[in-house]
Parts: C-alpha cells; sequence; structure tokens
C-alpha cells in the first residue's frame, strides 16, 4: 500500500514566501502516530516554521516522556492536566507570534519535504482562500481518505486559480494553513464548554465564509493521514459526537420529507432554494 499510495513530492519553490509559521498539534495517547508525525512531517518542515507547539491532552501511554526527548528548539510542548481535546487548539495558537498558523493532526504521519513552504507559497497566491488544506493520500485504511475518495467522491472538482490547483469540496483541517490576520478578525478557532471533540475546522470555515473567503484542498501536495480505528482506537467522545450528529441528520431528513408533502411546498423549494431535499430512496 505505501508504494502505491506514497506522499506526494512536488516541486519546492525556488523563491522562499516571505512570512513564518507557526504549526500545532493537539495530541491524546497516540504515541506510536505522534512518533511518526514529528519524524516524518514536522522534522521536514522548512525554515519558514519558526514555532511548533504540541499540546498533550493529558495523555497516559508514555507521550509525556517521548516527547521530553524531542530536541527540535522551535518546540514548545504544553502538558496539560487533562484532556480538553479540540479547545487545545485556540489555547496553543495563542501562544504564538507568526503570521501564519497551520493545524496539523497528529495522525498525519508522512508528508513532502517542505510541505509547510508548499502551503503557505500556494495561500499567499489565493487571496479568497482564508483555509487551504493539504490534499491527502488515496489511502483505503483513513478514514477520511476513504469518504473523500469513495463515498464524496462526487463532492469535489478541481480548479486552477493564479497557478493553483485547487480541490474543491467538503474541507477538513487535518494539514491546513490560514493566516494570523483573518484567524484574529474571526476571533480564532472556537472553544466548547460542553465538548471536547467537534468539527472545530467546520466551524472556523464558517466564520471565515462571512467575510466572503472559502476553503479548498491544494490538489497537488499530499500527505498520509492515518485516521479511524484501523490505526488506533477511537476515543468515546469522538464516537459520541458522530453518533449524535447522526442522530440529527436523520431527523432533519424526516422533517424535509414532512415538509416536502405539503402541497405547495416543493415547487416553492425548487424555486427558491431553501433546502436540499432528501434522498428518496
Amino acid at each position: 500500500m505505501r508504494d502505491q499510495d506514497k506522499t506526494t513530492e512536488p516541486a519546492v519553490s525556488s523563491v522562499r514566501p516571505e512570512g513564518d509559521v507557526a504549526i500545532v498539534v493537539l495530541t491524546y495517547n497516540r504515541m506510536h502516530l505522534l512518533r511518526q508525525c514529528v519524524d516524518n512531517v514536522l522534522l521536514r518542515t522548512s525554515p519558514n516554521t519558526r514555532e511548533i507547539v504540541i499540546w498533550n491532552n493529558a495523555s497516559e501511554d508514555g507521550t509525556s516522556e517521548y516527547l521530553e526527548t524531542i530536541t527540535d528548539p522551535r518546540l514548545r510542548v504544553v502538558h496539560h492536566e487533562a484532556n480538553i481535546g479540540i479547545n487545545g487548539y485556540a489555547r496553543s495558537f495563542s501562544m504564538t507570534s507568526s503570521p501564519y498558523l497551520i493545524e496539523l493532526d497528529d495522525d498525519i504521519i508522512e508528508a513532502p519535504a517542505h510541505w509547510d513552504l508548499t502551503l503557505l507559497d500556494a495561500f499567499r497566491r489565493l487571496p479568497r482562500v482564508g483555509f487551504l488544506a493539504a490534499n491527502l493520500v488515496n489511502n483505503p485504511h483513513d478514514q477520511t481518505a476513504w469518504v473523500m475518495y469513495t463515498v464524496n467522491a462526487s463532492a469535489y472538482r478541481t480548479v486552477e486559480e493564479n497557478g493553483v490547483s485547487l480541490k474543491i469540496g467538503p474541507t477538513g483541517g487535518g494539514c491546513s494553513i490560514t493566516s494570523r490576520e483573518l484567524h484574529d478578525r474571526v476571533g480564532g478557532f472556537r472553544q466548547s464548554k460542553k465538548q471536547i471533540f467537534w468539527l472545530e475546522d467546520e466551524a472556523y470555515i464558517h466564520d471565515i465564509g462571512k467575510l466572503g473567503f472559502g476553503a479548498a484542498y491544494l490538489e497537488d501536495l499530499r500527505v498520509l493521514h492515518a485516521g479511524g480505528a484501523y490505526y488506533s482506537p477511537v476515543t468515546r467522545e469522538k464516537e459520541k459526537y458522530w453518533e449524535d450528529f447522526s442522530r440529527k441528520q436523520a431527523r432533519k431528513r424526516r422533517i424535509k420529507r414532512m415538509l416536502l408533502r405539503i402541497p405547495f411546498v416543493r415547487p416553492l423549494n425548487e424555486r427558491c432554494g431553501w433546502f436540499t431535499a432528501p434522498d428518496e430512496s
């Protein structure tokens, strides 16, 4: 599988774009993946990356001890006393000062050399894209890639903008860049008092969308994502989130079907585009 689905090695720009980068990684009890993320992703960054924060959400699997062995001078490790999940992004980015910010999941386990520079270079060419993510290797063992390439393949299209090839469609934040200026304008990444897992990247994309900025994948930069039960146990918090999400989606579909049974609603909805009609199958 690795030979077929290896990460794509785009050409590294000979002109280094101005701007320092801060990378934040959140981790919780996935030391086996975090090691690969550090060795094969973080340590392959360019000199543009000046700050790296790894937020350890009270891991109990040896992660704390492993992190103390990393000697990269750019690295700052935070050992938090409790698992606050996604809330760690907002807190970690507040500890940095670089003008460009990269979210990096600890289960991104392989990337090309200077992948951060590739993201930064493309991002700076795209004035209306406020959230640019690395594309994913077509890895059938990874849940996110499987959904992208199999379940939702028809939801994506490829376009070129200012010499940059983009994949347009539902965009996730496994390895993604934004600017501090835009981040600050929308109040940063959200925090939740009730949940430690939710789609904070979707919330951020929604927030910047109100200002007229879009989200996309950088088509030619592909990283290897190792998400889902094949690679590590899924936390109960994540399972509960998706269970609740599925129930809410099913409820919305039922309500839409009820509305469409009202004689005048269907033609009005087709004319006004209030909502997408659910699959009748």
